[in-house]
Formats: C-alpha cells, sequence, structure tokens
C-alpha cells in the first residue's frame, strides 16, 4: 500500500528548531517525524509543506518560501538513502518502488507569491506542486476561513491565480480558505483540488473544516479532501477550549491567528487545561467524509510538526498503521484503505498534468 500524506510542516520546524538541527536518520524524539518513524509509519511519499508565516509580506515572504524549498532539497541531499525529491505521480511511484520516501513539495500560504504570477511560475519550476491559497489571513485576492471576508472568496486576481496553476499544473489547495473561497475556487478551476490538511464541518464546527456542501461537490471536480489529526479540527471538546483560549488571548490584545502567538500564550494561560483528542475522533471523520463525498475523494493530511499536540494513538508519523487497523475493522475494505492511503491523490496529481499546458 503506498501511502501519501498531504501535509507536514518539518521543513519550518527544522527552521525553528532551537540548537542545532538533530539527525533525522538517528531519531529525533522532541519533534513528530524522522526517518526510522516514517518508514514505522509505512509513509511512502511525503508532501512537505514549504510554509512561511502570515507575518511574512511581500519580499520577504518569497524569500522565505524560496528558502524553504532549498530546506527540502538540502533534506534529500543530506538523507540519499531514504528520500528523493519527485514531481510527478510516475515518480512517487517509482521511489516508492526503489525504496525512497517521495518528497513532494506544497507551498502553504498564497501570500508567499508577493501577489506575482511570476512568482507563482517560479515555484512550480522549482518543484512545488500545490499552493494553499490563503494561510490564516486573507491574501490580497482570497479570503482565509480564519479572517473577516473582504473578496466574497476570490477577487478577479483570485481566479486569475486558480487560472495560472491550472495552466502549469500545480495543484489548488483549498484547506485554510473560506467557504466562499471553495466554492469560488471550485468554480474556477479546470482541474481537481486537494483539501491537503482540513477535516468535515459536520463533525466539529471549525471553520478550518469543509462544509458538506463542498465535500459533496468534489465528485464532479474529481478532488479530494485530506482528513487532518489537528485535535481542534477533529474534538468538539478541544475546539471549545480553543475557541475559549482565542476569547482570552483577544482579551490580551494577542492574535489567535498568530501560531507562535497561540503556543507562547497557551503556555501561561490560566484556563482549563485543553482536553485531548484521540484516534477515533479522526475516524469519525473519515467515515462522515466518505458518506459525503465517497470513497474516492479522501485523503489523509496528518499536519505533523505543524501543531503541538496530537490525538492519541497519533502523537506521530509512526502512527498511520492503527488509523487504517482501526478502519479495517469497522469495515473498510483493502481496496478503500488503498484510495484513502494514496491512490486518489495519485489520480489528482496525473488529472492536474492533464490538464496543464506546456
Amino acid at each position: 500500500m503506498l501511502l501519501i500524506d498531504g501535509h507536514n510542516d518539518l521543513p519550518w520546524a527544522l527552521r525553528t528548531f532551537d540548537g542545532p538541527e538533530p539527525d533525522l536518520a538517528a531519531g529525533a524524539p522532541t519533534l513528530h517525524t524522522d526517518l526510522p518513524r516514517l518508514r514505522a509509519g509505512g509513509v511512502g511519499a511525503q508532501f512537505w509543506s514549504v510554509y512561511v508565516p502570515c507575518s511574512f509580506v511581500g519580499d520577504a515572504a518569497v524569500a522565505a518560501v524560496v528558502e524553504q524549498v532549498e530546506r527540502v532539497y538540502a533534506l534529500a541531499d543530506r538523507y540519499p538513502a531514504d528520500l528523493r525529491v519527485v514531481t510527478t505521480a510516475d515518480e512517487v511511484e517509482a521511489a516508492h518502488a526503489d525504496g525512497w520516501i517521495g518528497s513532494l513539495l506544497g507551498a502553504e500560504g498564497g501570500h508567499s507569491i508577493g501577489g506575482s504570477l511570476q512568482v507563482l511560475r517560479a515555484l512550480r519550476r522549482s518543484g512545488v506542486r500545490y499552493m494553499t491559497l490563503t494561510h490564516n489571513l486573507n491574501t490580497d485576492w482570497a479570503d482565509s476561513a480564519t479572517d473577516e471576508p473582504t473578496h466574497g472568496g476570490l477577487s478577479d486576481f483570485g481566479r486569475d491565480v486558480v487560472a495560472e496553476m491550472n495552466r502549469i499544473g500545480m495543484i489548488v489547495d483549498l484547506s485554510h480558505v473560506a467557504a466562499t473561497t471553495m466554492r469560488a475556487a471550485l468554480d474556477a478551476t479546470r482541474a481537481p483540488v486537494l483539501f491537503t490538511h482540513s477535516s468535515a464541518r459536520a463533525v466539529t464546527d471549525h471553520p478550518r473544516n469543509v462544509p458538506d456542501d463542498v465535500l459533496a461537490a468534489l465528485p464532479a471536480n474529481g478532488g479530494v479532501c485530506m482528513i487532518t489529526f489537528v485535535p481542534r479540527f477533529v474534538s468538539r471538546a478541544v475546539a471549545d477550549w480553543d475557541a475559549r483560549l482565542a476569547d482570552a488571548m483577544a482579551a490580551a490584545g494577542a492574535d489567535h491567528r498568530d501560531l507562535r502567538a497561540r503556543d507562547a500564550f497557551a503556555a501561561t494561560w490560566d484556563g482549563p487545561p485543553p482536553p485531548g483528542a484521540t484516534l477515533d475522533d479522526v475516524v469519525a471523520h473519515l467515515e462522515h467524509a466518505r458518506e459525503v463525498a465517497g470513497i474516492d475523494h479522501l485523503g489523509i493530511g496528518g499536519d505533523y510538526d505543524g501543531v503541538a499536540e496530537l490525538p492519541a494513538g497519533l502523537e506521530d508519523v509512526s502512527g498511520y498503521p492503527r488509523l487504517f487497523a482501526a478502519l479495517s475493522a469497522r469495515g473498510w475494505s483493502r481496496a478503500d484503505l488503498e484510495k484513502l492511503a494514496g491512490r486518489n491523490v495519485l489520480r489528482v496529481l496525473r488529472a492536474v498534468d492533464d490538464v496543464s499546458q506546456p
């Protein structure tokens, strides 16, 4: 079975690591991700997020995303026995057959192109296969799920971005965007989309999750929702706690959308301790999304090393077999699990390449 995870923030975690960069081959217990645990988890290919915080704007954001792209290539150079940078579905399958973990790149946050289609093209030439249209704040051309709407989804330039992504073979990633942006992008795109790390809003009512009408639209588009493990997206109790944290931060003049500020505030907050999420919470989202979108439109995007806590049973990248065992125990067939693991994402990669133009 070829497992392709849609989103891992290891490159940014390494950029901000406190101390010398750990040896991923020897194991890195302070991270969620290292090579022994990727092998134990059965990961065949990983979309590494070349993430840039929203605090980086303009030229600084462009420079940072280029640096993050280079960091992924440097990881493959440092660990040539384990990692190989790949850009197509055929390359993913070939790397897996030869024993490598295929390293795909995805840019998280449309602000990283600095409003330039030329930068977008340069990222694609460098091997970046998807771009998340926003992160936690709006861009100048697309509304985020966690910001005040200003564009009604996409501006005219936002639709130009989607059209150019279709033309050059870059996947439109709709995680992090407002529901209006999801719908506008689905109307605008000629190619299948991904939600690289989102879950089902009907199960956990969080703005980062996908409403049922959008899930139901995926079969017509051919896209895939890659269910994430982020506790506040998969557990109602954690989402409620996080809402209280957001209120406390707002009262203190802090911005909950700033991930570093959020972690720092939570560490000293005198509110209740966070409840925990579980593997069963993730299963509930997968089963709901299968019911609404169908098995051909599901994947997995754990968001490892992008969050402080993970559900019990999925604490690091070695946990995927436990999730697949739980789904098998609930009657998911081998064919279902193979589609969820990677076959659906490979189909999207091929379809996006078919739509693109030289």
